[in-house]
């Protein structure tokens, strides 16, 4: 049996994990590696709290999209039950439903009419949730693809702050950090914003000020703590 392949919205949402689980992973285990350089220059210490949040961050994101997808997905499937009951014992006020839908649209009413006979004769549960609720019926994200996507992007994105900080001259430690991880907030900022369809440059500003402002804050901690 041949394996379904996944629709344009499922892949999309595949996507977002991945982006925003890069974007977090570069974020968070910035700001710890630079609290942590601000506090000692001993790199051992550096990289291993990196490699910790690093961890600690991939098992929180993964569960966390699994848990919110799957939290989506069974919402979803009572959205379906309730919807064929509806249909079952109050079909015609569906139908009527559907068709004010349309007229809203500013489509003429017969033409409003004949449209939702088609729809509604072809598959009636599949246009009302999709008219009611917003989603297809026959494309449910899968919480484990979510989870998977973060799986991998989180780490991923969080090996160039920890590769930044040890790999860099100890005078410059900090600074090279900073610079190569907003690079990245851009770039992901970016991506974030062409999945979504927001504004691409307001979208990679807010992402690189709010790294900017977490490794500022995680600096000043770690400079009370310098020894």
């Amino acid at each position: 049996m041949p394996k379904k392949k996944m629709s344009l919205a499922q892949k999309v949402n595949v996507l977002r994990a991945s982006v925003m689980g890069a974007n977090d992973g570069i974020i968070s285990v910035a700001g710890i590696v630079i609290g942590v350089a601000a506090a000692t220059s001993n790199p051992y210490s550096i990289l291993i709290s990196g490699l910790s949040g690093s961890l600690a961050g991939t098992i929180s994101m993964c569960m966390g999209e699994y848990v919110s997808v799957s939290t989506q997905k069974d919402s979803q499937k009572m959205a379906l039950i309730s919807e064929r009951q509806r249909l079952k014992d109050q079909y015609q006020q569906e139908f009527n439903y559907v068709q004010k839908q349309y007229e809203k649209q500013d489509i003429d009413p017969k033409l409003a009419h004949q449209a939702t006979k088609e729809l509604m004769d072809k598959d009636a549960l599949s246009t009302m949730v999709q008219e009611r609720y917003g989603f297809n019926p026959k494309e449910f994200t899968s919480p484990y693809a979510a989870a998977i996507a973060s799986f991998i992007s989180f780490p991923t994105g969080s090996i160039l702050p920890m590769v930044a900080v040890t790999m860099a001259p100890e005078n410059v430690r900090i600074f090279a950090t900073m610079v190569a991880v907003l690079i990245a907030l851009l770039i992901t900022g970016y991506f974030a914003a062409v999945l979504s369809k927001a504004n691409r440059v307001k979208s990679m500003l807010r992402n690189a000020t709010a790294g900017l402002l977490t490794m500022c804050v995680t600096y000043l901690i770690g400079q009370l703590f310098a020894r």
